[in-house]
């Protein structure tokens, strides 16, 4: 998490995310947030009865989509807007997703008005006075995938008062802002390609700088995603490839020189190149580096529970192939962790509960006691394994690659130059725009 999260005594606020994950999305906000919120949700989730549940605990309210109800009436939904807006006036906090929907695009698409609209209402219910806007940018760096990561970057509060509530154009302003608070905040690319590319070079610069958490990568992949769109007139300034990178004569092109270089986007051509090779060798860009493992104590810990995790692997294999099952007959990613994670938390509870009666009913008070503890405690024993056994696969594959390891290693060279160059080229603009 990065940035400041709203503690107890936040009151009036409407927090704006981006929204790629279906209900983890707002579960996530929920976990990191010290104060209480309520999520503006669709009204489809009410008909799932354990979602129903949920939404009432944490006193969601229900909007009505024309995508959902094709009979839905213009301004259907101003008796919610009103519920919302005196809502936020008595000091509640509401979390909105304005993209309207989850969705498996790169980058943010078009936010709807209902924020704003939401904001205006209340302000002409009790006053603008106190009421606050803050943006959460969300980013997954495998989205789908069990044990991945996350990050939540908390934005900066705008006060409602300073766009004007009384304004012509303050939903627009109010509309540009939230967006532009959350453009500012995600790694985008126009498509999903761009996106790997972008994602991949500020990972290997994250790597050089020996800093692997997703706060660095987004913090790098936000500069080269600025960066690439700018043309860098490298020739104008006179600037040069760092002297590691004339030393190994990696410098742009005559042609390009000539023409002002656009260094980002040379350097991602050169990263895409060195992409097409890691998916060929199914690695990642650690194991071209020789990264090495957690250290000692981990590596301590591993070996202590390997027993245990194979037992844990060995005895939820059932429930495990049956959420993986569930989760892969789903096309789009926005819902594919959400799925994941709900029939996790369905299947593996029921079947600890099968594997503990039947050590209870079968085997001996002793041995019946010791099998029911191992069947609840080996899972999370196995924990650092199921983190691990990936990481010694693609390993494998990086000894076995040989001398195409080193081809790899050599693109990465050139690749990390030229990202070199290209935030060098960056700074400079940034120089000469001052």
């Amino acid at each position: 998490m990065v940035g400041e999260a709203p503690g107890p005594d936040v009151r009036g606020r409407l927090f704006a995310s981006n929204h790629v994950n279906g209900i983890l999305d707002p579960i996530l906000v929920f976990l990191t947030s010290g104060s209480d919120i309520s999520p503006v949700a669709k009204s489809t989730l009410w008909d799932v009865p354990v979602l129903r549940w949920l939404l009432g605990v944490v006193d969601s309210v229900k909007i009505v989509r024309r995508t959902d109800d094709p009979t839905k009436l213009g301004g259907s939904n101003d008796r919610v807007f009103d519920e919302v807006a005196a809502w936020l006036a008595g000091g509640g906090n509401i979390l909105i997703f304005p993209e309207g929907t989850s969705h498996n695009e790169p980058h943010l698409v078009e936010l709807k008005t209902g924020a704003a609209r939401m904001l205006r209402r209340a302000c002409e219910v009790g006053s603008a006075d106190g009421l606050t806007i803050q943006s959460i940018a969300l980013e997954f760096d495998a989205r789908e995938e069990a044990r991945s990561r996350v990050l939540l970057i908390y934005g900066p509060v705008r006060r409602v008062a300073d766009f004007d509530p009384t304004s012509e154009g303050f939903i627009e302003r109010v509309t540009e802002r939230v967006r532009q608070d959350l453009t500012e905040r995600l790694v985008e690319g126009e498509t999903w390609e761009e996106r790997r590319v972008l994602g991949l070079a500020a990972e290997m610069l994250a790597n050089d700088a020996g800093d692997r958490s997703l706060a660095a990568w987004s913090a790098l992949g936000r500069e080269l995603a600025a960066a690439k769109d700018t043309p860098a007139a490298a020739a104008a300034s006179g600037l040069r490839p760092p002297a590691a990178a004339e030393a190994s004569g990696l410098r742009p092109p005559a042609a390009a020189e000539a023409s002002g270089p656009r260094p980002p986007a040379e350097a991602l051509e050169a990263v895409r190149a060195y992409s097409a090779t890691l998916d060929r060798l199914k690695i990642t860009d650690a194991e071209v580096l020789g990264a090495r493992n957690k250290g000692a104590a981990h590596t301590l810990y591993l070996l202590l529970t390997l027993l245990f995790a194979a037992v844990g692997l060995v005895a939820y294999a059932l429930p495990r192939f049956v959420t993986n099952g569930i989760a892969d007959r789903v096309k789009s990613k926005d819902e594919t962790g959400t799925l994941r994670l709900g029939a996790a938390l369905v299947f593996y509870p029921l079947w600890a509960v099968v594997l503990v009666s039947l050590a209870l009913i079968f085997a001996p008070i002793p041995w019946g006691v010791a099998l029911a503890t191992l069947a609840v405690v080996a899972p999370f024993l196995s924990i650092g394994w199921v983190d691990e056994i990936p990481i010694l696969q693609r390993r494998l594959r990086a000894i076995r690659a040989g001398a195409e390891i080193e081809d790899a290693r050599r693109l990465r060279e050139e690749a990390t130059a030229r990202l070199r160059v290209a935030r060098q080229s960056r700074t400079g603009s940034r120089m000469a725009e001052g």
